[in-house]
């Protein structure tokens, strides 16, 4: 497996992760959260040789978003999305949009998933983790192969994801995190949708002993 990524300025604040990822095989490639720069992951889409088979969306909010229309005109893939954040794709009060750009985007989602799907990429096997709490219908994408996690919004390195947005709820991403993604091998690599890579033993202290996080 390759995986690239990239830091999208969306003028938010901290830069979204976009993940390229690709299966050296079969040349299958995922591409997950596109905030925009797509000239970028086009290039490295080509660079790679690589075929886009999936856009996966770990939620709906527009700082993940922007740039899904154009890579999905230019290089085709199925957008995939949490069937309880899809209709937010099309619900600027839920995405966020007019906060980022001044006409809102709508998109539709080819596939809307559920916990535990799996998604195959070539020879790699992601399982979906609905991860609810940051909004309804987040998730994050667990690879037991690479040993690696895609959390979106949910986990970040020494925090958790903004609880006060459109379907939000404190509760339920403390739930996400302690009973779902806490029992994880303590060695999975969490890539979050913004800031720095973490792994889950790092984090365990924080939601499993309450500890401050030591930066």
């Amino acid at each position: 497996m390759i995986l690239k990524e990239l830091k999208i300025n969306t003028w938010i604040g901290d830069p979204t992760n976009c993940y390229i990822v690709f299966d050296e095989e079969s040349k299958e490639t995922m591409v997950i959260d596109p905030a925009g720069g797509v000239d970028k992951i086009v290039d490295l889409i080509n660079i790679l040789g690589g075929k886009l088979k999936y856009i996966y969306l770990t939620h709906c909010h527009g700082d993940h978003i922007l740039g899904v229309t154009e890579l999905k005109n230019r290089c085709g893939g199925k957008i995939l999305i949490h069937r309880e954040d899809s209709e937010g794709l099309n619900d600027a009060r839920i995405n966020l949009t007019p906060y980022i750009i001044e006409k809102p985007i709508e998109l539709e989602a080819d596939s809307r998933i559920d916990d535990n799907d799996l998604i195959h990429l070539g020879n790699l096997e992601f399982r979906v983790i609905h991860t609810p709490g940051h909004t309804k219908g987040g998730t994050s994408l667990y690879c037991e192969k690479e040993g690696l996690l895609f959390s979106g919004d949910t986990l970040f390195r020494g925090t958790w994801g903004r609880t006060d947005c459109p379907t939000g709820s404190l509760e339920d991403i403390m739930d996400s995190i302690v009973n779902k993604l806490m029992k994880l091998p303590d060695d999975t690599i969490c890539y979050p949708g913004h800031e720095l890579s973490t792994k889950i033993r790092d984090e365990k202290p924080i939601y499993l002993e309450l500890k401050p996080k030591l930066l």
